[in-house]
């Protein structure tokens, strides 16, 4: 059986602060309220309850906000794909995963998100941040498929990125519809989740010399 190493730890986690976590939650609240370009630092500081010199000393600027929620949502996301390589059957929990991503956490997460990519088309400091987050995704999407069909990391990757990439992009794109509608279309949901199934199907049965 190949073995494969644990999913990589993520650095730069941000120190264990009952400050910051409220700062976070209410900063979600207005960017989401207000728009990312909407939302100035002293609407945040607001938010938070704070005034703004002392808000200051938290974050300097809305990009430093935002690396600080691509931060926390990575360590959420370290600790469900860790559950997921660590169940019985990766892929299956995967899919469980990414179905429970695109249904009952979307009204929760996915109008912030649709808020900040739009804003790193514009900002570059908030691109890379944002790149960080997707990267991060991708490639614990190629280490679940890989621990799933048993195969080394090098192989894995040969065979998965691609895949990985479009699933995040499926997941991406029904963040945007968001943006554009009060939640995401019932059918639309079903369809996006039908086709990351048939990705996921087409991609382990692949027979691993036509990927090579």
């Amino acid at each position: 059986m190949t073995r494969h190493a644990p999913l990589p730890a993520q650095s730069g986690a941000l120190p264990v602060d009952p400050r910051v976590d409220e700062i976070l939650v209410q900063a979600r609240h207005a960017f989401v309220e207000k728009g990312f370009d909407g939302a100035s630092m002293q609407d945040l500081a607001r938010a938070a309850g704070m005034s703004a010199g002392n808000f200051y000393r938290y974050f300097n600027s809305k990009a430093a906000i935002v690396e600080a929620l691509v931060t926390r949502d990575l360590e959420e996301v370290e600790r469900e794909f860790a559950a997921v390589v660590g169940s019985p059957d990766p892929i299956a929990a995967l899919r469980a995963t990414l179905r429970q991503r695109l249904g009952e956490d979307c009204d929760r997460d996915f109008p912030l998100w649709a808020e900040i990519m739009a804003a790193a088309a514009r900002k570059p400091e908030i691109a890379l941040a944002c790149g960080r987050l997707e990267r991060d995704v991708v490639d614990k999407i190629v280490h679940i498929l890989s621990v799933g069909c048993d195969l080394p990391p090098d192989e894995g990757a040969r065979r998965f990125a691609a895949p990985a990439r479009l699933i995040l992009l499926l997941v991406r794109g029904a963040a945007m519809q968001t943006s554009m509608t009060a939640r995401v279309d019932g059918e639309l949901n079903a369809l996006i989740l039908a086709t990351i199934d048939r990705l996921i199907g087409e991609a382990i049965s692949i027979p691993s010399e036509m990927t090579s």
